[in-house]
């Protein structure tokens, strides 16, 4: 940029680079590359017509010139409160650096404009030769979190275990990830042009079956004659190892892009309690209200996660 702007003499030759950092920075994915060019490319138009003008009303009469610079810097402040501000910041931007110049130089203002065009263009290029996606490093991160999940849900209700395992941090690391992963969101609903609704309903999907994860934990290892009597329950070691494979799959189908397995659902709930009412009689224990949570929670963490698995297949099908 710094050559080509050399070699052909190009005035006011900081606002190319200028504009090439700007659109490029801070992270050149194509979702937030192109509508920031578009936007930069809008604000400065709208902006050096608006000085444009300004300057020749000038000529008429000073009071005209401060009364529409006036409101132009009012339509400015309160369209940015909408959702262009980028846009809206740079046509006041724009105004006061063409207002700004000596009277009636129009020339300023139309190389300011060229400028901007070409430095926003020439950002488009240089993304567009390894452009970096949004939405696959959304996809990539998304399978990696709920491979994780399923680990956390395997060690927390694992049978093999004695005690409970500290994954206190491991949890909260996990769920800091996920809620970072949402400022892809944006970037990735601007390149598939998928809803942002539907992926922010994977994010919160991700995030309630990580806090049912811990719930039932809670419920697992709060007594040890719980723990014992749920470790032998048929019905819910079954449903541990679905919901594991669950997890599995959706991670593997975020990666491949193909739909695998099928919907699995808990629907054999009152058998489950018949059977921890009998295995509670059988070891002598007191039968805890408690027990019915625990089931209700796994049927919760089921229900989720098909929710979750028909959210990603729309996702995964409106992209191809």
């Amino acid at each position: 940029m710094l050559i080509i702007t050399n070699i052909f003499n190009i005035p006011e030759s900081t606002w190319p680079l200028i504009t090439l950092v700007v659109v490029m920075g801070p992270i050149s994915y194509w979702g937030n590359v192109l509508p920031r060019a578009i936007e930069r490319v809008i604000g400065t138009f709208v902006g050096a017509a608006s000085g444009i003008v300004a300057l020749y009303l000038e000529t008429i009469s000073p009071i005209f010139f401060i009364v529409w610079c006036a409101v132009v810097m009012f339509l400015c402040g309160y369209l940015t409160l909408g959702k262009k501000p980028y846009s809206s910041l740079l046509i006041g931007i724009t105004l006061a650096v063409v207002v700004g110049a000596h009277s009636l130089d129009f020339t300023k203002a139309l190389w300011r404009s060229g400028d901007v065009i070409f430095g926003s263009a020439f950002a488009l290029f240089c993304c567009s030769i390894f452009p970096q996606k949004a939405f696959i490093h959304w996809r990539l991160n998304v399978s990696q979190y709920l491979f994780e999940i399923g680990k956390v849900h395997h060690v927390l209700l694992s049978p093999n275990i004695v005690d409970r395992p500290q994954l206190k941090n491991k949890q909260k690391t996990l769920l800091a990830d996920i809620t970072r992963n949402r400022t892809l969101v944006s970037p990735s609903a601007a390149e598939t042009h998928l809803s942002s609704s539907l992926l922010n309903g994977i994010q919160i999907s991700m995030d309630n079956c990580l806090y049912t994860i811990e719930k039932i934990s809670d419920i697992y290892w709060s007594d040890r004659s719980h723990h014992l009597t749920l470790i032998h329950a048929q019905h819910l070691r079954s449903c541990h190892k679905a919901t594991e494979e669950t997890f599995n799959q959706l991670s593997q189908m975020l990666v491949s892009g193909e739909v695998e397995g099928a919907e699995w659902r808990f629907e054999n709930m009152n058998d489950t309690i018949e059977e921890l009412k009998a295995l509670t009689h059988q070891q002598q224990f007191h039968f805890d209200p408690s027990l019915y949570g625990y089931v209700w929670l796994n049927v919760q963490l089921i229900d989720e996660l098909v929710k979750l698995r028909r959210l990603i297949m729309l996702s995964l099908k409106l992209t191809k």
